[in-house]
């Protein structure tokens, strides 16, 4: 179980449309495979999404810390030391995704190694997540046909809308749009991505007022603690913190502090291990947790689902598991399906999935075999 060698590898799968959201937008999962072998010929696999408009992080950045930094802290340990790995990683300041990447890898070895699925070993609460949607920018119409071709076609009843565009207006016609076309048939919560200011957020969160919003989440700017503590009294509606809370230290201040009353967790930023520790804490402060996403491929979404289904609290709520529907390929050998609005944890050891060798070679972007 010794763990012999870590890769890195880029690839770039393009999108069929870009997905618009207030803090950028993206047009290719242009993101890195990451490979933990062991002595005992076990691979270990896990994707690492940059968002260098969120945490920092590039595709050329993440392959360059794991290479040329955290490889050599994690080659010679054993599998069974994930918290040795933790420590060793945490001295390098930032690079959340290239972390977690290698965290989840080194999970989805060990299940293979033992046998056992990841969601077994982590808590085995379930076998399967309902599924949330997001929806990026656009006019009212075209999102609200998106959805419902998400409902049609793959049964999806809950919507996560990207909101935060100036002026407010359009964000919140496109909201209302989606409650009149769905009734309570359907699911909302909005995301602004820290796109408004406090003040433009309350005005948003009244005029939205009577449609029956589950969740609002980082309104506004993650470090604008009293407009997010202020803007928090303003509404009923559960505040989600996201960009705001990536870390269990952060959790508890944006909870104990006021500023937010649930919280996102995110594998492709907090791994399994930290992840965990985000579930207990928010267990224990009794909040609220929904599964976020980082626009995930299907291997992305396999750790989050993964995670997801092994605790009550997790798979409570629709999960975002879905923003590999918008991916015009994949790296995975079995494709991940969804029906009736749900999506199963892939059967098998580990992560259950396996990466297919000729679409690696052919969305590669290293050049090398």
């Amino acid at each position: 179980m010794k763990i012999v060698r870590v890769e890195a590898i880029p690839f770039s799968i393009p999108y069929l449309k870009p997905l618009k959201f207030a803090s950028g937008e993206v047009h290719a999962a242009e993101h890195v495979l990451v490979r933990v072998h062991t002595d005992d010929g076990i691979v270990g696999v896990a994707e690492a999404p940059p968002r260098p408009f969120t945490y920092g992080e590039t595709q050329q950045g993440i392959v360059a810390v794991i290479e040329n930094v955290f490889a050599a802290q994690i080659v010679g340990l054993t599998l069974l030391q994930r918290e040795v790995a933790h420590q060793r990683m945490r001295r390098t300041i930032g690079n959340p995704t290239a972390k977690s990447a290698i965290d989840m890898a080194i999970w989805d070895a060990l299940g293979q190694t033992l046998g056992q699925s990841v969601s077994n070993l982590l808590g085995g609460y379930t076998d399967r997540m309902r599924v949330s949607h997001m929806l990026g920018f656009e006019e009212p119409q075209k999102m609200v046909a998106e959805a419902e071709r998400m409902r049609s076609t793959y049964g999806i009843t809950t919507f996560k809308v990207k909101v935060g565009r100036h002026p407010v207006s359009l964000d919140t016609a496109v909201v209302r749009a989606l409650r009149e076309h769905f009734g309570a048939e359907a699911e909302l919560y909005v995301d602004g991505n820290r796109g408004w200011s406090p003040a433009e957020s309350a005005a948003a969160m009244r005029e939205m007022a009577d449609l029956a919003l589950l969740f609002a989440e980082e309104l506004c700017p993650a470090d604008d603690v009293l407009g997010r503590r202020w803007l928090v009294a303003q509404t009923t509606v559960p505040s989600i913190a996201d960009e705001s809370a990536t870390t269990p230290a952060e959790v508890t201040r944006e909870i104990l502090g006021g500023s937010a009353t649930a919280v996102s967790i995110k594998t492709a930023r907090t791994g399994f291990t930290v992840s965990q520790r985000v579930h207990h804490l928010a267990e224990g402060l009794g909040i609220e947790a929904v599964i976020g996403n980082q626009i995930d491929g299907q291997l992305g979404t396999a750790c989050a689902v993964t995670f997801a289904a092994a605790y009550q609290l997790t798979s409570r709520r629709a999960g975002e598991l879905s923003n590999f529907l918008d991916m015009s390929d994949d790296l995975l050998a079995e494709p991940l399906q969804i029906r009736d609005g749900h999506l199963r944890v892939p059967s098998g050891p580990g992560l259950g999935v396996a990466i297919d060798p000729d679409k690696l070679a052919r969305y590669r972007t290293d050049g090398r075999a």
